[in-house]
């Protein structure tokens, strides 16, 4: 890792003195239309699109616009330090990927790819429920990286236990429980595409390597043929989302991991409550990116009012609406320990596999770093002294 990320400022200008531009746009957006070329127009839909309307989406982007921050000068003498521990997994920076399924659609290398990057940056990945390769496979490639694995907790507790288990032999360092999604959103794009990845039996790595769930499948066609997928791709819709789930759940999963367990999906201060109570070690503010419940809450809407519940006794993680170091700074600035970048990262995978989701890491690093250097900032907890509400004109006079 370079000695500051915000150097790949200065790489990218001495490559241009050499005639040399940078292949992957360090705008957004425009990595956003890049991606978009890069896709298939069903997948693109599924990744890119949300519930509804979209009016969610749109909410948790325009949430930023609503903060600003308020710079206090002449305070350089102070070296930035973004190094966290976060329930026991150190982190350079206080920035993680989110999990998004169906990494190996995007590009062969998968949730591989992302995690090897994670680990040369010395940052962390939370991996999907439904990720293209297995959990162990996703850990035999990247050895050492910061590694959490993100659970939907599906209908057969067992089932949900069995993966547990495995995630905490292979050496994963949480568990995130996602709990806003027990059953698939109203998306009309998905809907007009007819496009249903985990229909045609991708996502399910984790679930075909899992014994448990490998003992419903038959037994008298080959593994891997397409009756036997298709069998699979059934027999997943049969145990996916968990209609019951209460707080309860998570002190049933205690008894399967010594794990730290994590509740993601709160966007009111009273479910933190509830998940702090059932023993939970941390909170991941979220609204699953808008792809779940149209005119749901913003997750940064969210974010202040469950920071002052929780009130540091857990970290609270933030997700959902991220897309710029500044972004970053904002969330930070408004009560998250942690930062959860989702699907940039996917697209930089999708345009340049390993190498694109280092891009995206490195220019959201670097201008969360340049943002807090400008700022005067040398840490989180400067940040939340300068992150304030947008003024109206009339009250800047």
């Amino acid at each position: 890792m370079a000695e500051s990320w915000y150097t790949m400022r200065d790489e990218i200008f001495a490559d241009g003195l050499r005639g040399r531009v940078p292949r992957l746009p360090s705008d957004p957006a425009e990595l956003e239309q890049l991606a978009r070329e890069h896709l298939p127009a069903g997948l693109w839909s599924f990744v890119a699109n949300g519930a509804g309307g979209g009016r969610t989406l749109a909410a948790n982007r325009a949430a930023f616009d609503k903060w600003e921050i308020v710079p206090r000068m002449m305070h350089a003498d102070r070296p930035l330090a973004l190094r966290t521990d976060l329930l026991g997994t150190d982190l350079a920076a206080p920035v993680m990927l989110a999990p998004i399924g169906l990494a190996g659609l995007a590009h062969a290398d998968g949730e591989a790819a992302a995690a090897r990057v994670v680990g040369d940056l010395g940052l962390a990945m939370a991996l999907s429920n439904s990720s293209s390769l297995s959990l162990e496979e996703v850990a035999d490639a990247a050895p050492g990286a910061g590694l959490w694995f993100q659970l939907h907790p599906p209908k057969d507790d067992e089932l949900g236990a069995s993966i547990v288990r495995r995630a905490e032999k292979a050496g994963y360092q949480a568990i995130v429980v996602t709990v806003d999604s027990w059953t698939r959103g109203w998306r009309p794009a998905d809907l007009d595409h007819g496009y249903d990845p985990f229909l045609r039996g991708h996502g399910m790595g984790t679930f075909l390597a899992d014994p448990l769930f490998r003992r419903s499948l038959p037994t008298d066609v080959p593994a891997g043929s397409e009756p036997w997928l298709a069998a699979a791709a059934a027999q997943w819709r049969a145990v996916f989302g968990h209609p019951g789930l209460s707080y309860a759940y998570f002190d049933k999963l205690r008894e399967a991991t010594d794990l730290p367990i994590l509740i993601k999906g709160v966007l009111h201060p009273d479910d933190a409550e509830q998940a702090i109570a059932h023993g939970v070690s941390g909170v991941v503010v979220s609204n699953h990116g808008g792809r779940q419940l149209d005119r749901s809450r913003a997750a940064l809407d969210a974010l202040p009012a469950v920071a002052r519940q929780v009130a540091g006794r857990v970290p609270v993680l933030f997700d959902s609406g991220v897309r710029s170091g500044a972004d970053a700074a904002i969330a930070l600035g408004l009560g998250a320990d942690t930062v959860l970048l989702g699907r940039p990262w996917l697209y930089g995978l999708a345009v340049d596999g390993a190498d694109g989701v280092r891009h995206v890491l490195r220019c959201v690093l670097a201008e969360l770093e340049l943002t807090m250097l400008m700022a005067g900032a040398a840490t989180v907890a400067d940040l939340r002294h300068m992150v304030s509400p947008v003024l109206g004109r009339e009250d800047r006079h």
